[in-house]
């Protein structure tokens, strides 16, 4: 295993328009450090503050009275961790849902569990005033108003990792529940409402049928980048499907309707939208297998991206202005997990670094690098256990 110092100057050679690439560590132990999801605003506005989760465990799934600690990383001043509060609604791939409120400087919002429930917290870092809302939340509208988000109870059952410990999904034993499936809240009154139920979409005809006893979920919903449009995967585990699963990429209108299979071939991965119209997406089509597809939304049109350059699946999203799209892989035979940029109009790979990935990480527990970007497009963090401290937090300076 590489040590801090080992790897950034083995990172020295690799270049970015010239320049050695910059990687240093914005946490530290004790404690262990990481964000979670690629398509959540770690950054502020500023692109100078970094928030960050800390817990003082690693390699085990969370129990119900696991408590960890949310944090604010101040890039500009030292990276100084400043804790503003803490969570019992969690998971090691996807965090509280810790983000940015959009357009907000100073609030953050995240889920916690409390009386029995799950919420949402939304926390105001100039006053240190936190108020809470009576419901959990996925994906936040880009204009901060309304979120979307699933049953984290089921989630909790059907995909470890993806939900929250603490509270039995009520409808365990429901292979098709009515009552349940995604939920819209208003962030300002807490109004919520039920917008599409698993009887919905699994309704809606799949080629072949499903299998015999397939049990259906929802994860990844996606606001588009107006707002109009938002993206969820609709899946299900059955006789056929084994532990494995097979997944269906669904978009709907703000309102819950006008549904469309934007996928329909079962195996939809990681994806992010383009912009209102279009979503990449790792995925199986007839066309070239499984690659990176550029889908528009609402019709037929699918086009092969980086078919020879984007090789493996990977978490990707733009950089602002649209010219790279940011990407990452799973460990590789000798476990690099290795973070990239694209760049659309060459057709060229740009490494940004290859992160050793420790024989523990494994799993559930399993630390994916999930690249986010700085709003000002300069900056991108990665999580990683390659430093010989447990999961910490990397800022890759690309000025």
């Amino acid at each position: 295993m590489l040590n801090r110092r080992s790897f950034l100057f083995s990172s020295a050679a690799v270049l970015l328009k010239g320049e050695p690439v910059k990687i240093r560590a914005i946490t530290k132990a004790p404690g262990f450090h990481w964000f979670g999801y690629y398509d959540k605003l770690q950054f502020d506005p500023a692109s100078r503050r970094v928030l960050g989760m800390q817990v003082d465990f690693e390699h085990r799934s969370p129990r119900p009275d696991d408590v960890i600690q949310l944090g604010v990383i101040d890039t500009g001043n030292g990276d100084q961790w400043k804790t503003i509060g803490e969570t019992r609604a969690w998971n090691w791939q996807q965090g509280a849902m810790l983000q940015w409120l959009p357009g907000s400087r100073d609030e953050v919002i995240w889920n916690d569990r409390v009386d029995g429930r799950f919420v949402s917290k939304v926390h105001n870092l100039k006053t240190g005033r936190t108020r809470q809302l009576p419901a959990p939340v996925y994906t936040l509208s880009p204009d901060g108003k309304t979120a979307i988000y699933p049953d984290f109870r089921r989630l909790n059952d059907c995909r470890p990792g993806y939900g929250y410990a603490g509270l039995p999904d009520p409808n365990k034993d429901k292979l098709v529940p009515e009552d349940a499936g995604i939920w819209r809240m208003d962030l300002a009154s807490g109004r919520n409402e039920l917008l599409i139920p698993f009887s919905e979409a699994a309704r809606i005809p799949y080629p072949g049928g499903y299998s015999n006893g397939a049990k259906h979920w929802f994860n990844h919903l996606l606001y588009n980048t107006d707002g109009s449009r938002f993206i969820f995967l609709h899946r299900w585990r059955g006789d056929k499907e084994g532990t494995g699963f097979s997944t269906r990429m669904f978009t709907a209108n703000r309102e819950g309707k006008e549904l469309f299979i934007l996928d329909p071939h079962g195996k939809t991965s990681h994806f992010i939208w383009r912009d209102p119209d279009h979503v990449l997406a790792w995925a199986w089509h007839p066309s070239k297998g499984e690659k990176f597809y550029l889908y528009k939304d609402r019709t037929e049109q699918v086009e092969c991206i980086g078919p020879d350059v984007m090789t493996v699946n990977g978490h990707c999203t733009y950089l602002p202005g649209g010219r790279y799209i940011l990407n990452d892989t799973y460990p590789d035979k000798q476990r690099n997990q290795n973070v990239f940029l694209y760049e659309l109009a060459t057709g060229k790979k740009v490494p940004l670094g290859s992160f050793p990935a420790p024989k523990e990480y494994v799993g559930e527990w399993r630390c994916d690098t999930h690249p986010r970007y700085s709003p000002d497009g300069r900056k991108v963090v990665i999580d990683s256990a390659h430093g010989g401290t447990g999961r910490q937090m990397y800022l890759i300076d690309l000025a």
